[in-house]
């Protein structure tokens, strides 16, 4: 047996008529229908292929964990920035670890430049964002 890698993630919709397999794709910018000669049972065997697909239970999504950026300061012992999120972590000398939520990147790089990370953090950030707690597994330090 030979086995092939197919990616069918532009495949939108299948049909078979009069000894065509009709393939809908989506090519990005439009749609383009196929008709390539095949017996019934490449459609059946699609939509079989399909229905396993359907019941087959999704992976538990993973989300990346923040990198943490070590610190020299009395409050903290690491801060993290997630762009994408607008995420701000915050490794506490407690060893308490928080995420401030809706942080935008000007905020980061200010703070992340500032001389005193402590009073910036308490005059820009301290109670002016949501924030969880995190448990300790759930972050890592570069």
């Amino acid at each position: 047996m030979r086995l092939s890698k197919v990616d069918l993630s532009g495949l939108v919709a299948i049909a078979h008529s009069d000894g065509y397999l009709q393939l809908l794709l989506d090519r990005g910018d439009e749609l383009e229908f196929l008709e390539i000669p095949a017996p019934i049972q490449a459609y059946e065997g699609l939509q079989q292929l399909n229905e396993a697909i359907a019941q087959t239970p999704a992976l538990p999504f993973e989300e990346e964990p923040i990198a943490m950026l070590p610190v020299s300061s009395s409050m903290a012992i690491a801060v993290g920035y997630d762009r994408d999120e607008q995420i701000l972590q915050v490794e506490f000398q407690s060893g308490s670890v928080y995420q401030y939520l809706g942080v935008d990147e000007d905020t980061w790089e200010d703070l992340h430049a500032s001389d005193s990370l402590g009073s910036f953090f308490n005059q820009e950030i301290k109670g002016r964002y949501d924030c969880d707690r995190l448990d300790n597994a759930d972050y890592t330090i570069d």
